[in-house]
């Protein structure tokens, strides 16, 4: 009876030894395949995304790219899916309301995952609450998208080029374009042999040292010159850098700024003239006069008009004053004979 005994309390012994061994084990499961620790440990969130792009449970949700927990459901919210993740309750912290939460991917064809963006600011969310999705940059989607894009940009591109739109298109189709091309072509090259052997200014510059040595000259001599102008030598650095010059050109604007000051005021004779309208009537009346005179003497009216137009005239007083200087030189030859003075007492 104590042999039974014994052995019954040997084989309850196996027993629990068992049964604590298979609890350890499932323990052991759940916290190495829970990727949040045991339920305890874990708190719940919730997000939304129009296209789970084929995430399914069990998923793993990585926060900053560290492995924090899984997707525990996933369903349907009106056109929207929501999703059900658990999340180990240390990065509690990390997850807050400024925080968002994308689809990414294990690997570039990989099983989805829930990425999740760490956060510095915010209100850290409890169990139960929403966080933000945004759509993950980089997705295969956006990538497929736009090597559509591009390979119809192209496909577009090449279709112009053949019907002969653009420039590329009409050089591929205008043959009459194309000969303009190799002709152009072909005058750049004659334009580069010439210059190679020197022919033409350009080309004399290019092979000629003597014109280089000149241009070199000249360069250097304007150099000097603006270096004499820089120092205030010659008359137009002196008029850039001599301030007395400066204050002289001043003075000599100001000058004339007060001269055409009193011109505009009528002060002076300058001025009066061209301002006084009663000295000007005077001097156009006295050039009116002056022009009826010109008109006379050409006339030949008066006096002087004869003497400038007379022609008989002018022979008679020509002749007269010949005559006169006969006498004068015979009056000088033998005064006696003309200036015969008697004196008579009476």
């Amino acid at each position: 009876m104590p042999r039974t005994r014994s052995l019954a309390f040997a084989e309850l012994k196996i027993g629990i030894v068992a049964v604590v061994a298979i609890a350890l084990a499932i323990m052991m499961i759940v916290a190495v395949g829970g990727q949040g620790g045991f339920s305890w440990q874990r708190y719940e969130l919730k997000t939304k995304f129009p296209n789970v792009q084929g995430l399914k449970s069990g998923a793993i949700v990585r926060v900053a790219g560290v492995e924090v927990g899984k997707v525990t459901d996933i369903d349907f919210v009106g056109s929207d899916v929501q999703v059900v993740v658990e999340v180990n309750k240390e990065q509690q912290s990390r997850i807050t309301d400024q925080s968002r939460a994308s689809i990414g991917s294990l690997s570039l064809l990989g099983e989805p995952t829930i990425e999740i963006s760490a956060a510095t600011s915010g209100t850290p969310l409890k169990d139960g609450d929403f966080i933000q999705s945004a759509r993950a940059p980089g997705q295969i989607s956006d990538v497929a998208e736009s090597a559509t894009q591009t390979l119809e940009q192209t496909t577009a591109l090449i279709k112009e080029i053949r019907s002969g739109r653009g420039t590329m298109g009409k050089l591929f189709s205008d043959d009459e374009l194309y000969r303009e091309m190799n002709q152009l072509i072909g005058s750049a090259e004659s334009l580069t042999n010439a210059i190679k052997s020197g022919n033409g200014t350009l080309g004399r510059l290019v092979q000629d040292p003597a014109l280089y040595k000149e241009a070199n000259t000249a360069v250097a001599n304007l150099q000097e010159i603006t270096r004499r102008i820089n120092a205030g030598e010659g008359s137009l650095g002196r008029l850039l850098k001599d301030d007395q010059l400066a204050r002289s050109l001043n003075s000599a604007s100001s000058n004339l700024d007060q001269v055409t000051g009193k011109l505009s005021r009528g002060e002076g004779t300058a001025g009066k003239l061209l301002t006084d309208q009663q000295m000007y009537d005077r001097f156009n009346s006295v050039a009116a006069r002056i022009d009826k005179l010109a008109a006379d003497l050409e006339q030949g009216k008066g006096a002087a008009g004869q003497l400038l137009q007379d022609k008989q005239l002018y022979e008679n007083m020509n002749g007269a004053a010949s005559e006169l200087r006969g006498l004068i030189g015979d009056i000088r030859k033998d005064p006696k004979k003309y200036l015969n003075v008697r004196v008579s007492i009476f």
